[in-house]
Formats: structure tokens, sequence, C-alpha cells
């Protein structure tokens, strides 16, 4: 399966994602600017934590971008049912295609996608059965970019030594009281948004129950036996390596199921 990129036409999702990119550019570009490189030239961080701020920066880019861009495994107009597999195929009433159960029509988008969880203004696409796993690593490297950023915040105010090569008073009224403060707020907004869409979603994975079920009031019971956490997120991830659920650069491959993770551990 190779990287394909997917665009969904829609100016008020062009709109939510840019307001997202534009707060990822805000604290990337004023943290380091500000916290990280001046204390790293006065001594007083070690180069590692710049690094691991740029690491966790880059992630939650990549996270950001393959989301909003991958196929969430949208539906072909003429799909290859197998014959064996055709009790489990429906009609869909709004676009008048055949689509195995648990797909859903998004009206946004103007198509069917496989096992669908809802439709995500902010990254501008569906979160399906392709894009899933990318979605929720969005969700975790957001959290850890505003809790990385939050702290370095708070030691900016209460820790950090002062700054010897920068007027003091100049620096508090110009960026401590107005940029410093606008990224605390940002942070606590985005930490606070995405801890509980973040839990949100892996309980569903974890109960194998998308949104739009729940929404239903369906039961997970009806499509089978319940089952472990790590097959669970190895079904959504594509991999049975587990490093690799971190990684957004990756395509993605349907797996097979196997005893050893249907077993509850």
């Amino acid at each position: 399966m190779k990287l394909r990129l997917h665009f969904v036409v829609d100016p008020m999702g062009w709109l939510c994602i840019s307001m997202v990119f534009g707060i990822w550019l805000y604290n990337t570009f004023f943290i380091p600017k500000l916290v990280l490189f001046p204390h790293y030239n006065e001594g007083h961080i070690p180069w590692a934590i710049v690094v691991c701020y740029y690491i966790a920066s880059g992630l939650c880019l990549a996270a950001l971008f393959r989301a909003s861009t991958a196929d969430p495994g949208r539906l072909p107009v003429d799909p290859k049912i197998p014959h064996s597999e055709r009790e489990h195929w429906e009609l869909c009433n709004k676009c008048n295609l055949m689509r195995p159960k648990r797909s859903h029509h998004c009206s946004r988008c103007g198509h069917c996608v496989r096992r669908m969880d809802h439709h995500c203004p902010w990254i501008n696409n569906c979160v399906g059965e392709d894009n899933h796993w990318l979605f929720l690593q969005l969700c975790f490297y957001t959290q850890v970019l505003s809790l990385f950023t939050l702290v370095l915040d708070f030691c900016q105010y209460y820790y950090f030594q002062p700054l010897t090569g920068l007027d003091q008073e100049k620096f508090t009224t110009r960026h401590e009281l107005a940029l410093l403060r606008v990224s605390t707020l940002m942070g606590l907004m985005m930490f606070g948004g995405m801890s509980s869409l973040f839990y949100t979603q892996l309980a569903g994975i974890l109960s194998d129950t998308t949104t739009i079920e729940k929404m239903a009031q369906f039961s997970n019971e009806i499509y089978g036996s319940k089952k472990s956490w790590q097959w669970a997120l190895t079904e959504v991830c594509g991999t049975r390596w587990k490093l690799l659920w971190l990684i957004p650069l990756r395509s993605r491959q349907p797996i097979q199921a196997s005893h050893n993770f249907r077993t509850h551990v």
C-alpha cells in the first residue's frame, strides 16, 4: 500500500486545519526563540531538551499532515466483493453503492468510508479504517507537545535563572506578559481537549466501537467477541511491531487475526 494523498474540498475544513497549524507554528517558533535557545546559550538547559522539543514538534506536524491527507478508507465506485463476504455487504441508500457493514456515508466528503469513526473538521478529513491510527497519533503527539510547552512556560516563570544577556524589564513586558501567556493558554486548551479526545478514541478502539456506533447505541457484541488491547491496537495500526505504532511516516497494512492476539491479556 503506497502513501497516497487524499484531500477534501471543504472551505470550513481548510479554515479549521489552518487554525491548528497556526497554533503549532506559534509555539514552535516562539518557545525556542524566547525560552529554549536563550537559556541553552547561557548554559541553563542541556541541548537534549532543545532536540526533544523539536522531535515532539516534528512528530506532531507529521501526524497532522498524514491524518489530514491519508485516505480514510474510501470505497471505490465498483468494489470487488469476494463471494465469501457478500453477506457482510449492504447497499448504501445515499450513494447507491455496495459497502461492507460498519461503513458509513459521509455527507461532508460525499462518499462511503470503511469503519468510519467520524468526520473531523480539524484535520479536514474523515477518520476511518485506514487513518484512525494516524488520528490517534495526532492526539497523542499534540498532548506531548502541549505538555512540553506548558512545562517550559512554567519553568520560564518560576524555575529558570534570569537571562543575563537580555533587558529583563523589556523581556517581561513585551514577551512574558504577552507571547508566553498566549502560549500557556493555547497549551492548556490543546492539552485538555486532546487528552479528552485521546481517551475517548482509545476507549472506542479497545471496545471495538466507533463514535458513530456509540451515538447510534450499537453494541460491540454485534460484531463478535471482545479483543485484547494488543490485538485491537494491532488491527488499527496495521502492524504487530509496537514501536511502529508511534511512527506516522509509514503505510498501514491490513492484519489478519491470530489466536494469540484474540485472547485477553
